[in-house]
């Protein structure tokens, strides 16, 4: 917890430097008035003094005024300090996972990603906001209160060597038990999440296989999970404050009996013993306080640990310290016995690829499923970085550029085709955001969306819901190729980007991208043959490796896994 705290506090060290200055002052204020309550009773109202009574009087009501507006003051800006925490803890948690490989985003998992982020965040900003109002009086009041309590009577004041070490006992038993339990709360707040997220993203699959009591089933047993392992560290808690409170009453009867024998004895005048029992008030409410506080450090410490988790984790696809100059922007693509394995996988996805593909060609790769397709095509804009072999982009080697200039020389169709919440408009302006409304129209006529785009209410103004909810799945295809294609990109790569579309629109698709794109190199990944009969170059991949390079014509007649692949879709006198 201590590096997430120094790191993003550092920059508030003035605020918290007055925080802590009218804290302490409000404090010491605070100290005092017991003080100067225990004069007026012995020196004003037992002599029948009232004139000492209201100047004493009038001065404990200045200092009232004064700790009022110190503690006003010093509230606004703890607050201040403790929300602009949050805010860098949540934009640098961002910006870190924003750079992540998705081998990165695949270690946490999106749903412990998002948690992360809001409510771990959450609770380690409650617990600056806490500190900077509470935790910071707390230690001033009980050092200053059994100081101010020694003064009064330092017999009276070995009861503290009783009740202080009682209470240490007692909340440092609970403490140490409640730490473990609050990270696994956490976590089951991942899996809460993660239930929640699956449950709601496959919501139609989930109706389509009658899977709705299986899936209440899983989050019930999740929920209760989280639910147990609260209700066992809030009975931890519930035993606390009572433990607290008791030892605070049983004080006050002792403080009253002992003190009573002094003051009948005259050893000690009625006016310090009522101070005394202020600042003992002062002492445990104190450590009251400081109890809170151990109750929202634990979750708070195992919040921060997780946060520090991701911030620590270096991406594995950096840009190169020295990027190579920018090359002529050709659009030439190679692959060079390029082998690819995940962390801990004994044996690669993908090994010895080699193939290049030039402008105005096309490309496809086909395969059976699990043979490695968009693995391969998720090496081209770095996704993934190779561990054998490079692959290039116009001659150079894609880990020696950076990745702005890579990215902006590739224009990728991923296999789930995914929209923002907002309008049909900015969507496809994803890909190029200075492109007039006649570019965007030209790409939605390339893509075969201009129709249903011009019939939507609003047209290019007309609202996309989150994930594209409100549109079919060939429509939201179509639009994440229009995306790509205004964008004008030297290489095109389409995974699987045609499965929902129909047979004529998938042709017409084909014939007009053919024509958009002939001047820059397109790479295609199928799953259905019909859509690259007419490539100029079919790349097929068996087990991740490549079993056969060519035409159609030639890998009807050369490669048994590619005429495997055509007969399982068509029929003979369609291959004909």
């Amino acid at each position: 917890m201590r590096h997430v705290l120094v790191r993003f506090l550092r920059p508030y060290r003035r605020q918290i430097l007055l925080v802590v200055a009218l804290l302490l002052a409000q404090s010491l204020a605070n100290l005092y008035l017991p003080t100067l309550n225990a004069d007026i009773i012995d020196n004003g109202i037992a002599k029948g003094d009232p004139h000492y009574i209201v100047v004493v009087g009038g001065l404990m009501l200045l200092v009232t005024l004064l700790m009022g507006a110190a503690s006003v003051v010093a509230v606004y800006w703890g607050a201040k300090t403790a929300m602009a925490f949050g805010r860098d803890v949540r934009s640098a948690l961002f910006r870190r996972v924003q750079s992540f490989a998705l081998m990165e985003v695949n270690r946490f998992g999106t749903p412990s990603l998002i948690t992360r982020t809001t409510n771990d965040v959450q609770q380690v900003q409650m617990l600056v906001l806490m500190s900077l109002t509470l935790m910071i009086a707390a230690p001033i009041m009980i050092v200053g209160g059994i100081a101010m309590a020694l003064h009064m009577n330092a017999r009276l004041s070995l009861l503290l060597v009783v009740i202080l070490p009682m209470m240490a006992v007692v909340v440092g038993f609970i403490v140490t038990r409640a730490v473990p339990m609050f990270r696994r709360m956490q976590e089951k707040i991942d899996r809460i999440n993660l239930v929640l997220r699956e449950a709601l993203s496959g919501i139609r699959v989930i109706r389509a296989f009658d899977r709705t009591l299986h899936e209440q089933r899983r989050f019930e047993i999740a929920n209760q999970d989280l639910t147990d392992t609260s209700l066992r560290v809030m009975r931890l808690f519930a035993a606390l404050f009572p433990a607290i409170m008791l030892i605070v009453n049983l004080s006050t009867v002792a403080v009253m009996w002992f003190g009573s024998l002094l003051v009948g004895d005259g050893r000690m005048p009625i006016g310090n013993l009522t101070a005394f029992l202020t600042y003992l008030m002062q002492i445990l409410f104190s450590v009251l306080m400081a109890t809170i506080m151990f109750v929202m450090v634990p979750r708070a410490a195992a919040s921060a640990d997780r946060i520090h988790e991701v911030l620590q984790v270096e991406p594995t696809v950096l840009d190169p310290e020295s990027p190579a100059p920018p090359p002529p922007r050709l659009g030439t693509l190679e692959f060079r016995d390029v082998e690819f394995r995940y962390p801990g996988a004994e044996e690669p996805v993908l090994s010895g690829i080699s193939f290049r593909a030039g402008p105005g060609e096309i490309t496809a790769i086909v395969g059976s499923t699990g043979s490695g397709k968009s693995t391969l095509v998720n090496l081209i804009p770095r996704l993934y970085d190779v561990t054998g072999g490079s692959v290039l982009v116009d001659g150079v080697d894609v880990r020696e550029l950076s990745q702005q200039d890579l990215w902006s020389r590739i224009g990728l169709v991923p296999q789930r085709a995914f929209l923002f919440s907002g309008t049909v408009g900015a969507n496809v302006r994803d890909g190029n955001e200075r492109a007039s409304d006649e570019d965007v129209w030209r790409s939605l006529e390339v893509a075969q969306a201009r129709d249903f785009v011009q019939d939507m209410p609003g047209g290019l103004e007309a609202p996309v819901a989150q994930g594209g909810a409100n549109l079919s799945g060939g429509q939201r295809q179509r639009l994440a190729i229009a995306r790509a294609i205004v964008k004008r990109p030297e290489i095109y790569v389409f995974d699987d980007s045609f499965s929902a579309l129909d047979f004529a629109t998938d042709a017409r698709l084909r014939t007009a991208l053919r024509a958009e794109t002939r001047d820059a190199t397109v790479l295609i990944v199928a799953q259905r043959v019909g859509t690259i009969l007419h490539a100029d170059r079919i790349v097929v991949l068996s087990e991740g490796r490549i079993s056969g390079v060519g035409t159609h014509e030639e890998l009807m007649a050369t490669c048994q896994t590619y005429r495997e692949i055509v007969y399982s879709q068509l029929s003979p006198e369609e291959v004909a």
